[in-house]
């Protein structure tokens, strides 16, 4: 399939359920569903966050999500992609790509100075990506638990 056949739009309340496969997938585990739908509802509402479907031909094979926030030692709106994910049989298609490009025109559009994206240690395929897509390392993250 081509590029062409690509088509990437806002996520509804009526993707839950793909959304939540996907996630599930992208973390290699099952989410509490309850959590899920409740984060997933809530941020939908939220008009400084953007979850974004890709679909070829009608079929759901990715999809995106986007957070905005002011923050103060950046003195403006900064953008984070917060997860992205493309079925395993469909990567290597342009679709990440496309994906990536339809957050940054939302980040813009909220008039972002910068984005960003975390992508966990052992994802270096996911690593590559963004830095073929313009991202660079800047920053390490560290996490606590609790």
């Amino acid at each position: 399939m081509s590029i062409s056949n690509l088509n990437i739009r806002p996520a509804t309340e009526k993707d839950e359920e793909t959304v939540y496969n996907m996630i599930c997938d992208l973390e290699d585990r099952e989410l509490d569903r309850e959590s899920f739908n409740n984060v997933f509802h809530s941020n939908l509402a939220l008009d400084r966050i953007r979850y974004i479907i890709a679909e070829l031909d009608g079929e759901a094979v990715g999809m995106g999500s986007c957070h905005t926030q002011l923050l103060l030692h950046h003195v403006c709106v900064v953008a984070e992609i917060q997860e992205m994910y493309v079925s395993p049989q469909h990567r290597s298609k342009q679709i990440g790509k496309a994906l990536v490009e339809t957050l940054i025109d939302f980040a813009k559009s909220k008039k972002a100075q910068q984005i960003e994206v975390t992508s966990n240690n052992v994802r270096e395929n996911a690593h590559r990506f963004y830095q073929k897509e313009g991202f660079k390392k800047s920053h390490v993250k560290m996490v606590m638990y609790f």
